[in-house]
């Protein structure tokens, strides 16, 4: 079964943006360093995975709604790189040469996009493979939607299935926004319980069955510090797992479509991508 590929593209962009110097530049000096580092990661897992299709997600950093529940949501994310953003802009038309489609949400944020897509795929009987350097994505996981998670510093993407989610974090995919609630998100702003690690976090998921459960057996907790914290922080820990559970928006599922190596590579002379475009047309003459 060819899987339809999912790609978180604000991610892949802001990745390649800093791992690639901003001296690669189109005709124009304008950078194109994210378009090509990103094009780059996604070939790699088109050659890899042969999927049906590929669609690009994209969406604000972050939801309205999310930072209405707690203002500190993203708060200390830096703004958009001036020399990113025209990049942000042009990634849609450039990615549409490889005949990969973009899903565009004003409201919901990239990875809300993929879990719609995700859901949309698996409710049809196919597979989805979800890129992304976001490991709030892995709540996504079933026995036909994977991960391929991107980590700084690894070349090419990890596949996460669900048994490699239990081993990172001790609870099966269906818990991951109770464990973020209770562990907390550094890079999402979340604090999470005072006091409360991963390991304490994916023990009392695995004791309750659920944060909900986790809350109301808080008196009964061995440790004073934890049953404290949960006391305490009942009421926010349970604002931040609303805030990590994945919304759905309507979505088509996308249409079978190959990736169109010719196309792509006109797309990358355009840009003065001349070693990505030399190795386009090797793709299309083969």
């Amino acid at each position: 079964m060819q899987p339809l590929l999912v790609v978180d593209a604000p991610s892949l962009l802001y990745r390649a943006f800093f791992a690639l110097p901003e001296s690669i530049t189109d005709g124009e000096g304008r950078p194109v360093n994210a378009l090509l580092g990103s094009a780059n990661l996604i070939l790699r897992e088109v050659d890899l995975h042969q999927p049906r299709a590929v669609a690009l997600c994209f969406g604000p950093d972050a939801a309205r709604y999310r930072v209405d529940l707690y203002p500190a949501y993203h708060a200390a994310r830096p703004p958009l790189p001036d020399e990113l953003a025209p990049q942000f802009a042009d990634a849609p038309a450039f990615f549409a040469a490889f005949g990969w489609g973009s899903v565009v949400d004003r409201e919901l944020e990239a990875d809300d996009v993929m879990h719609s897509l995700a859901l949309v795929e698996d409710q049809a009987g196919g597979a989805a493979l979800l890129m992304t350097g976001d490991r709030d994505l892995f709540q996504c996981v079933t026995e036909r939607i994977k991960v391929l998670y991107l980590r700084t510093g690894v070349k090419g993407a990890i596949p996460v299935d669900a048994a490699e989610v239990e081993r990172r974090y001790g609870v099966p995919p269906r818990l991951v926004p109770d464990f973020i609630a209770l562990r907390g998100d550094p890079s999402d702003g979340l604090p999470g319980a005072k006091g409360i690690g991963e390991k304490t976090a994916a023990e009392l998921l695995r004791r309750r069955g659920s944060l909900e459960a986790v809350l109301e057996g808080a008196l009964r907790e061995r440790l004073a510090r934890s049953s404290g914290a949960l006391l305490d922080g009942a009421s926010e820990l349970r604002t931040f797992k609303d805030i990590a559970t994945l919304r759905s928006v309507r979505v088509e599922r996308p249409p079978d479509r190959q990736t169109d190596f010719a196309a792509a590579a006109r797309a990358a002379r355009a840009r003065e991508m001349n070693h990505l475009a030399q190795r386009l047309e090797a793709m299309a003459s083969d």
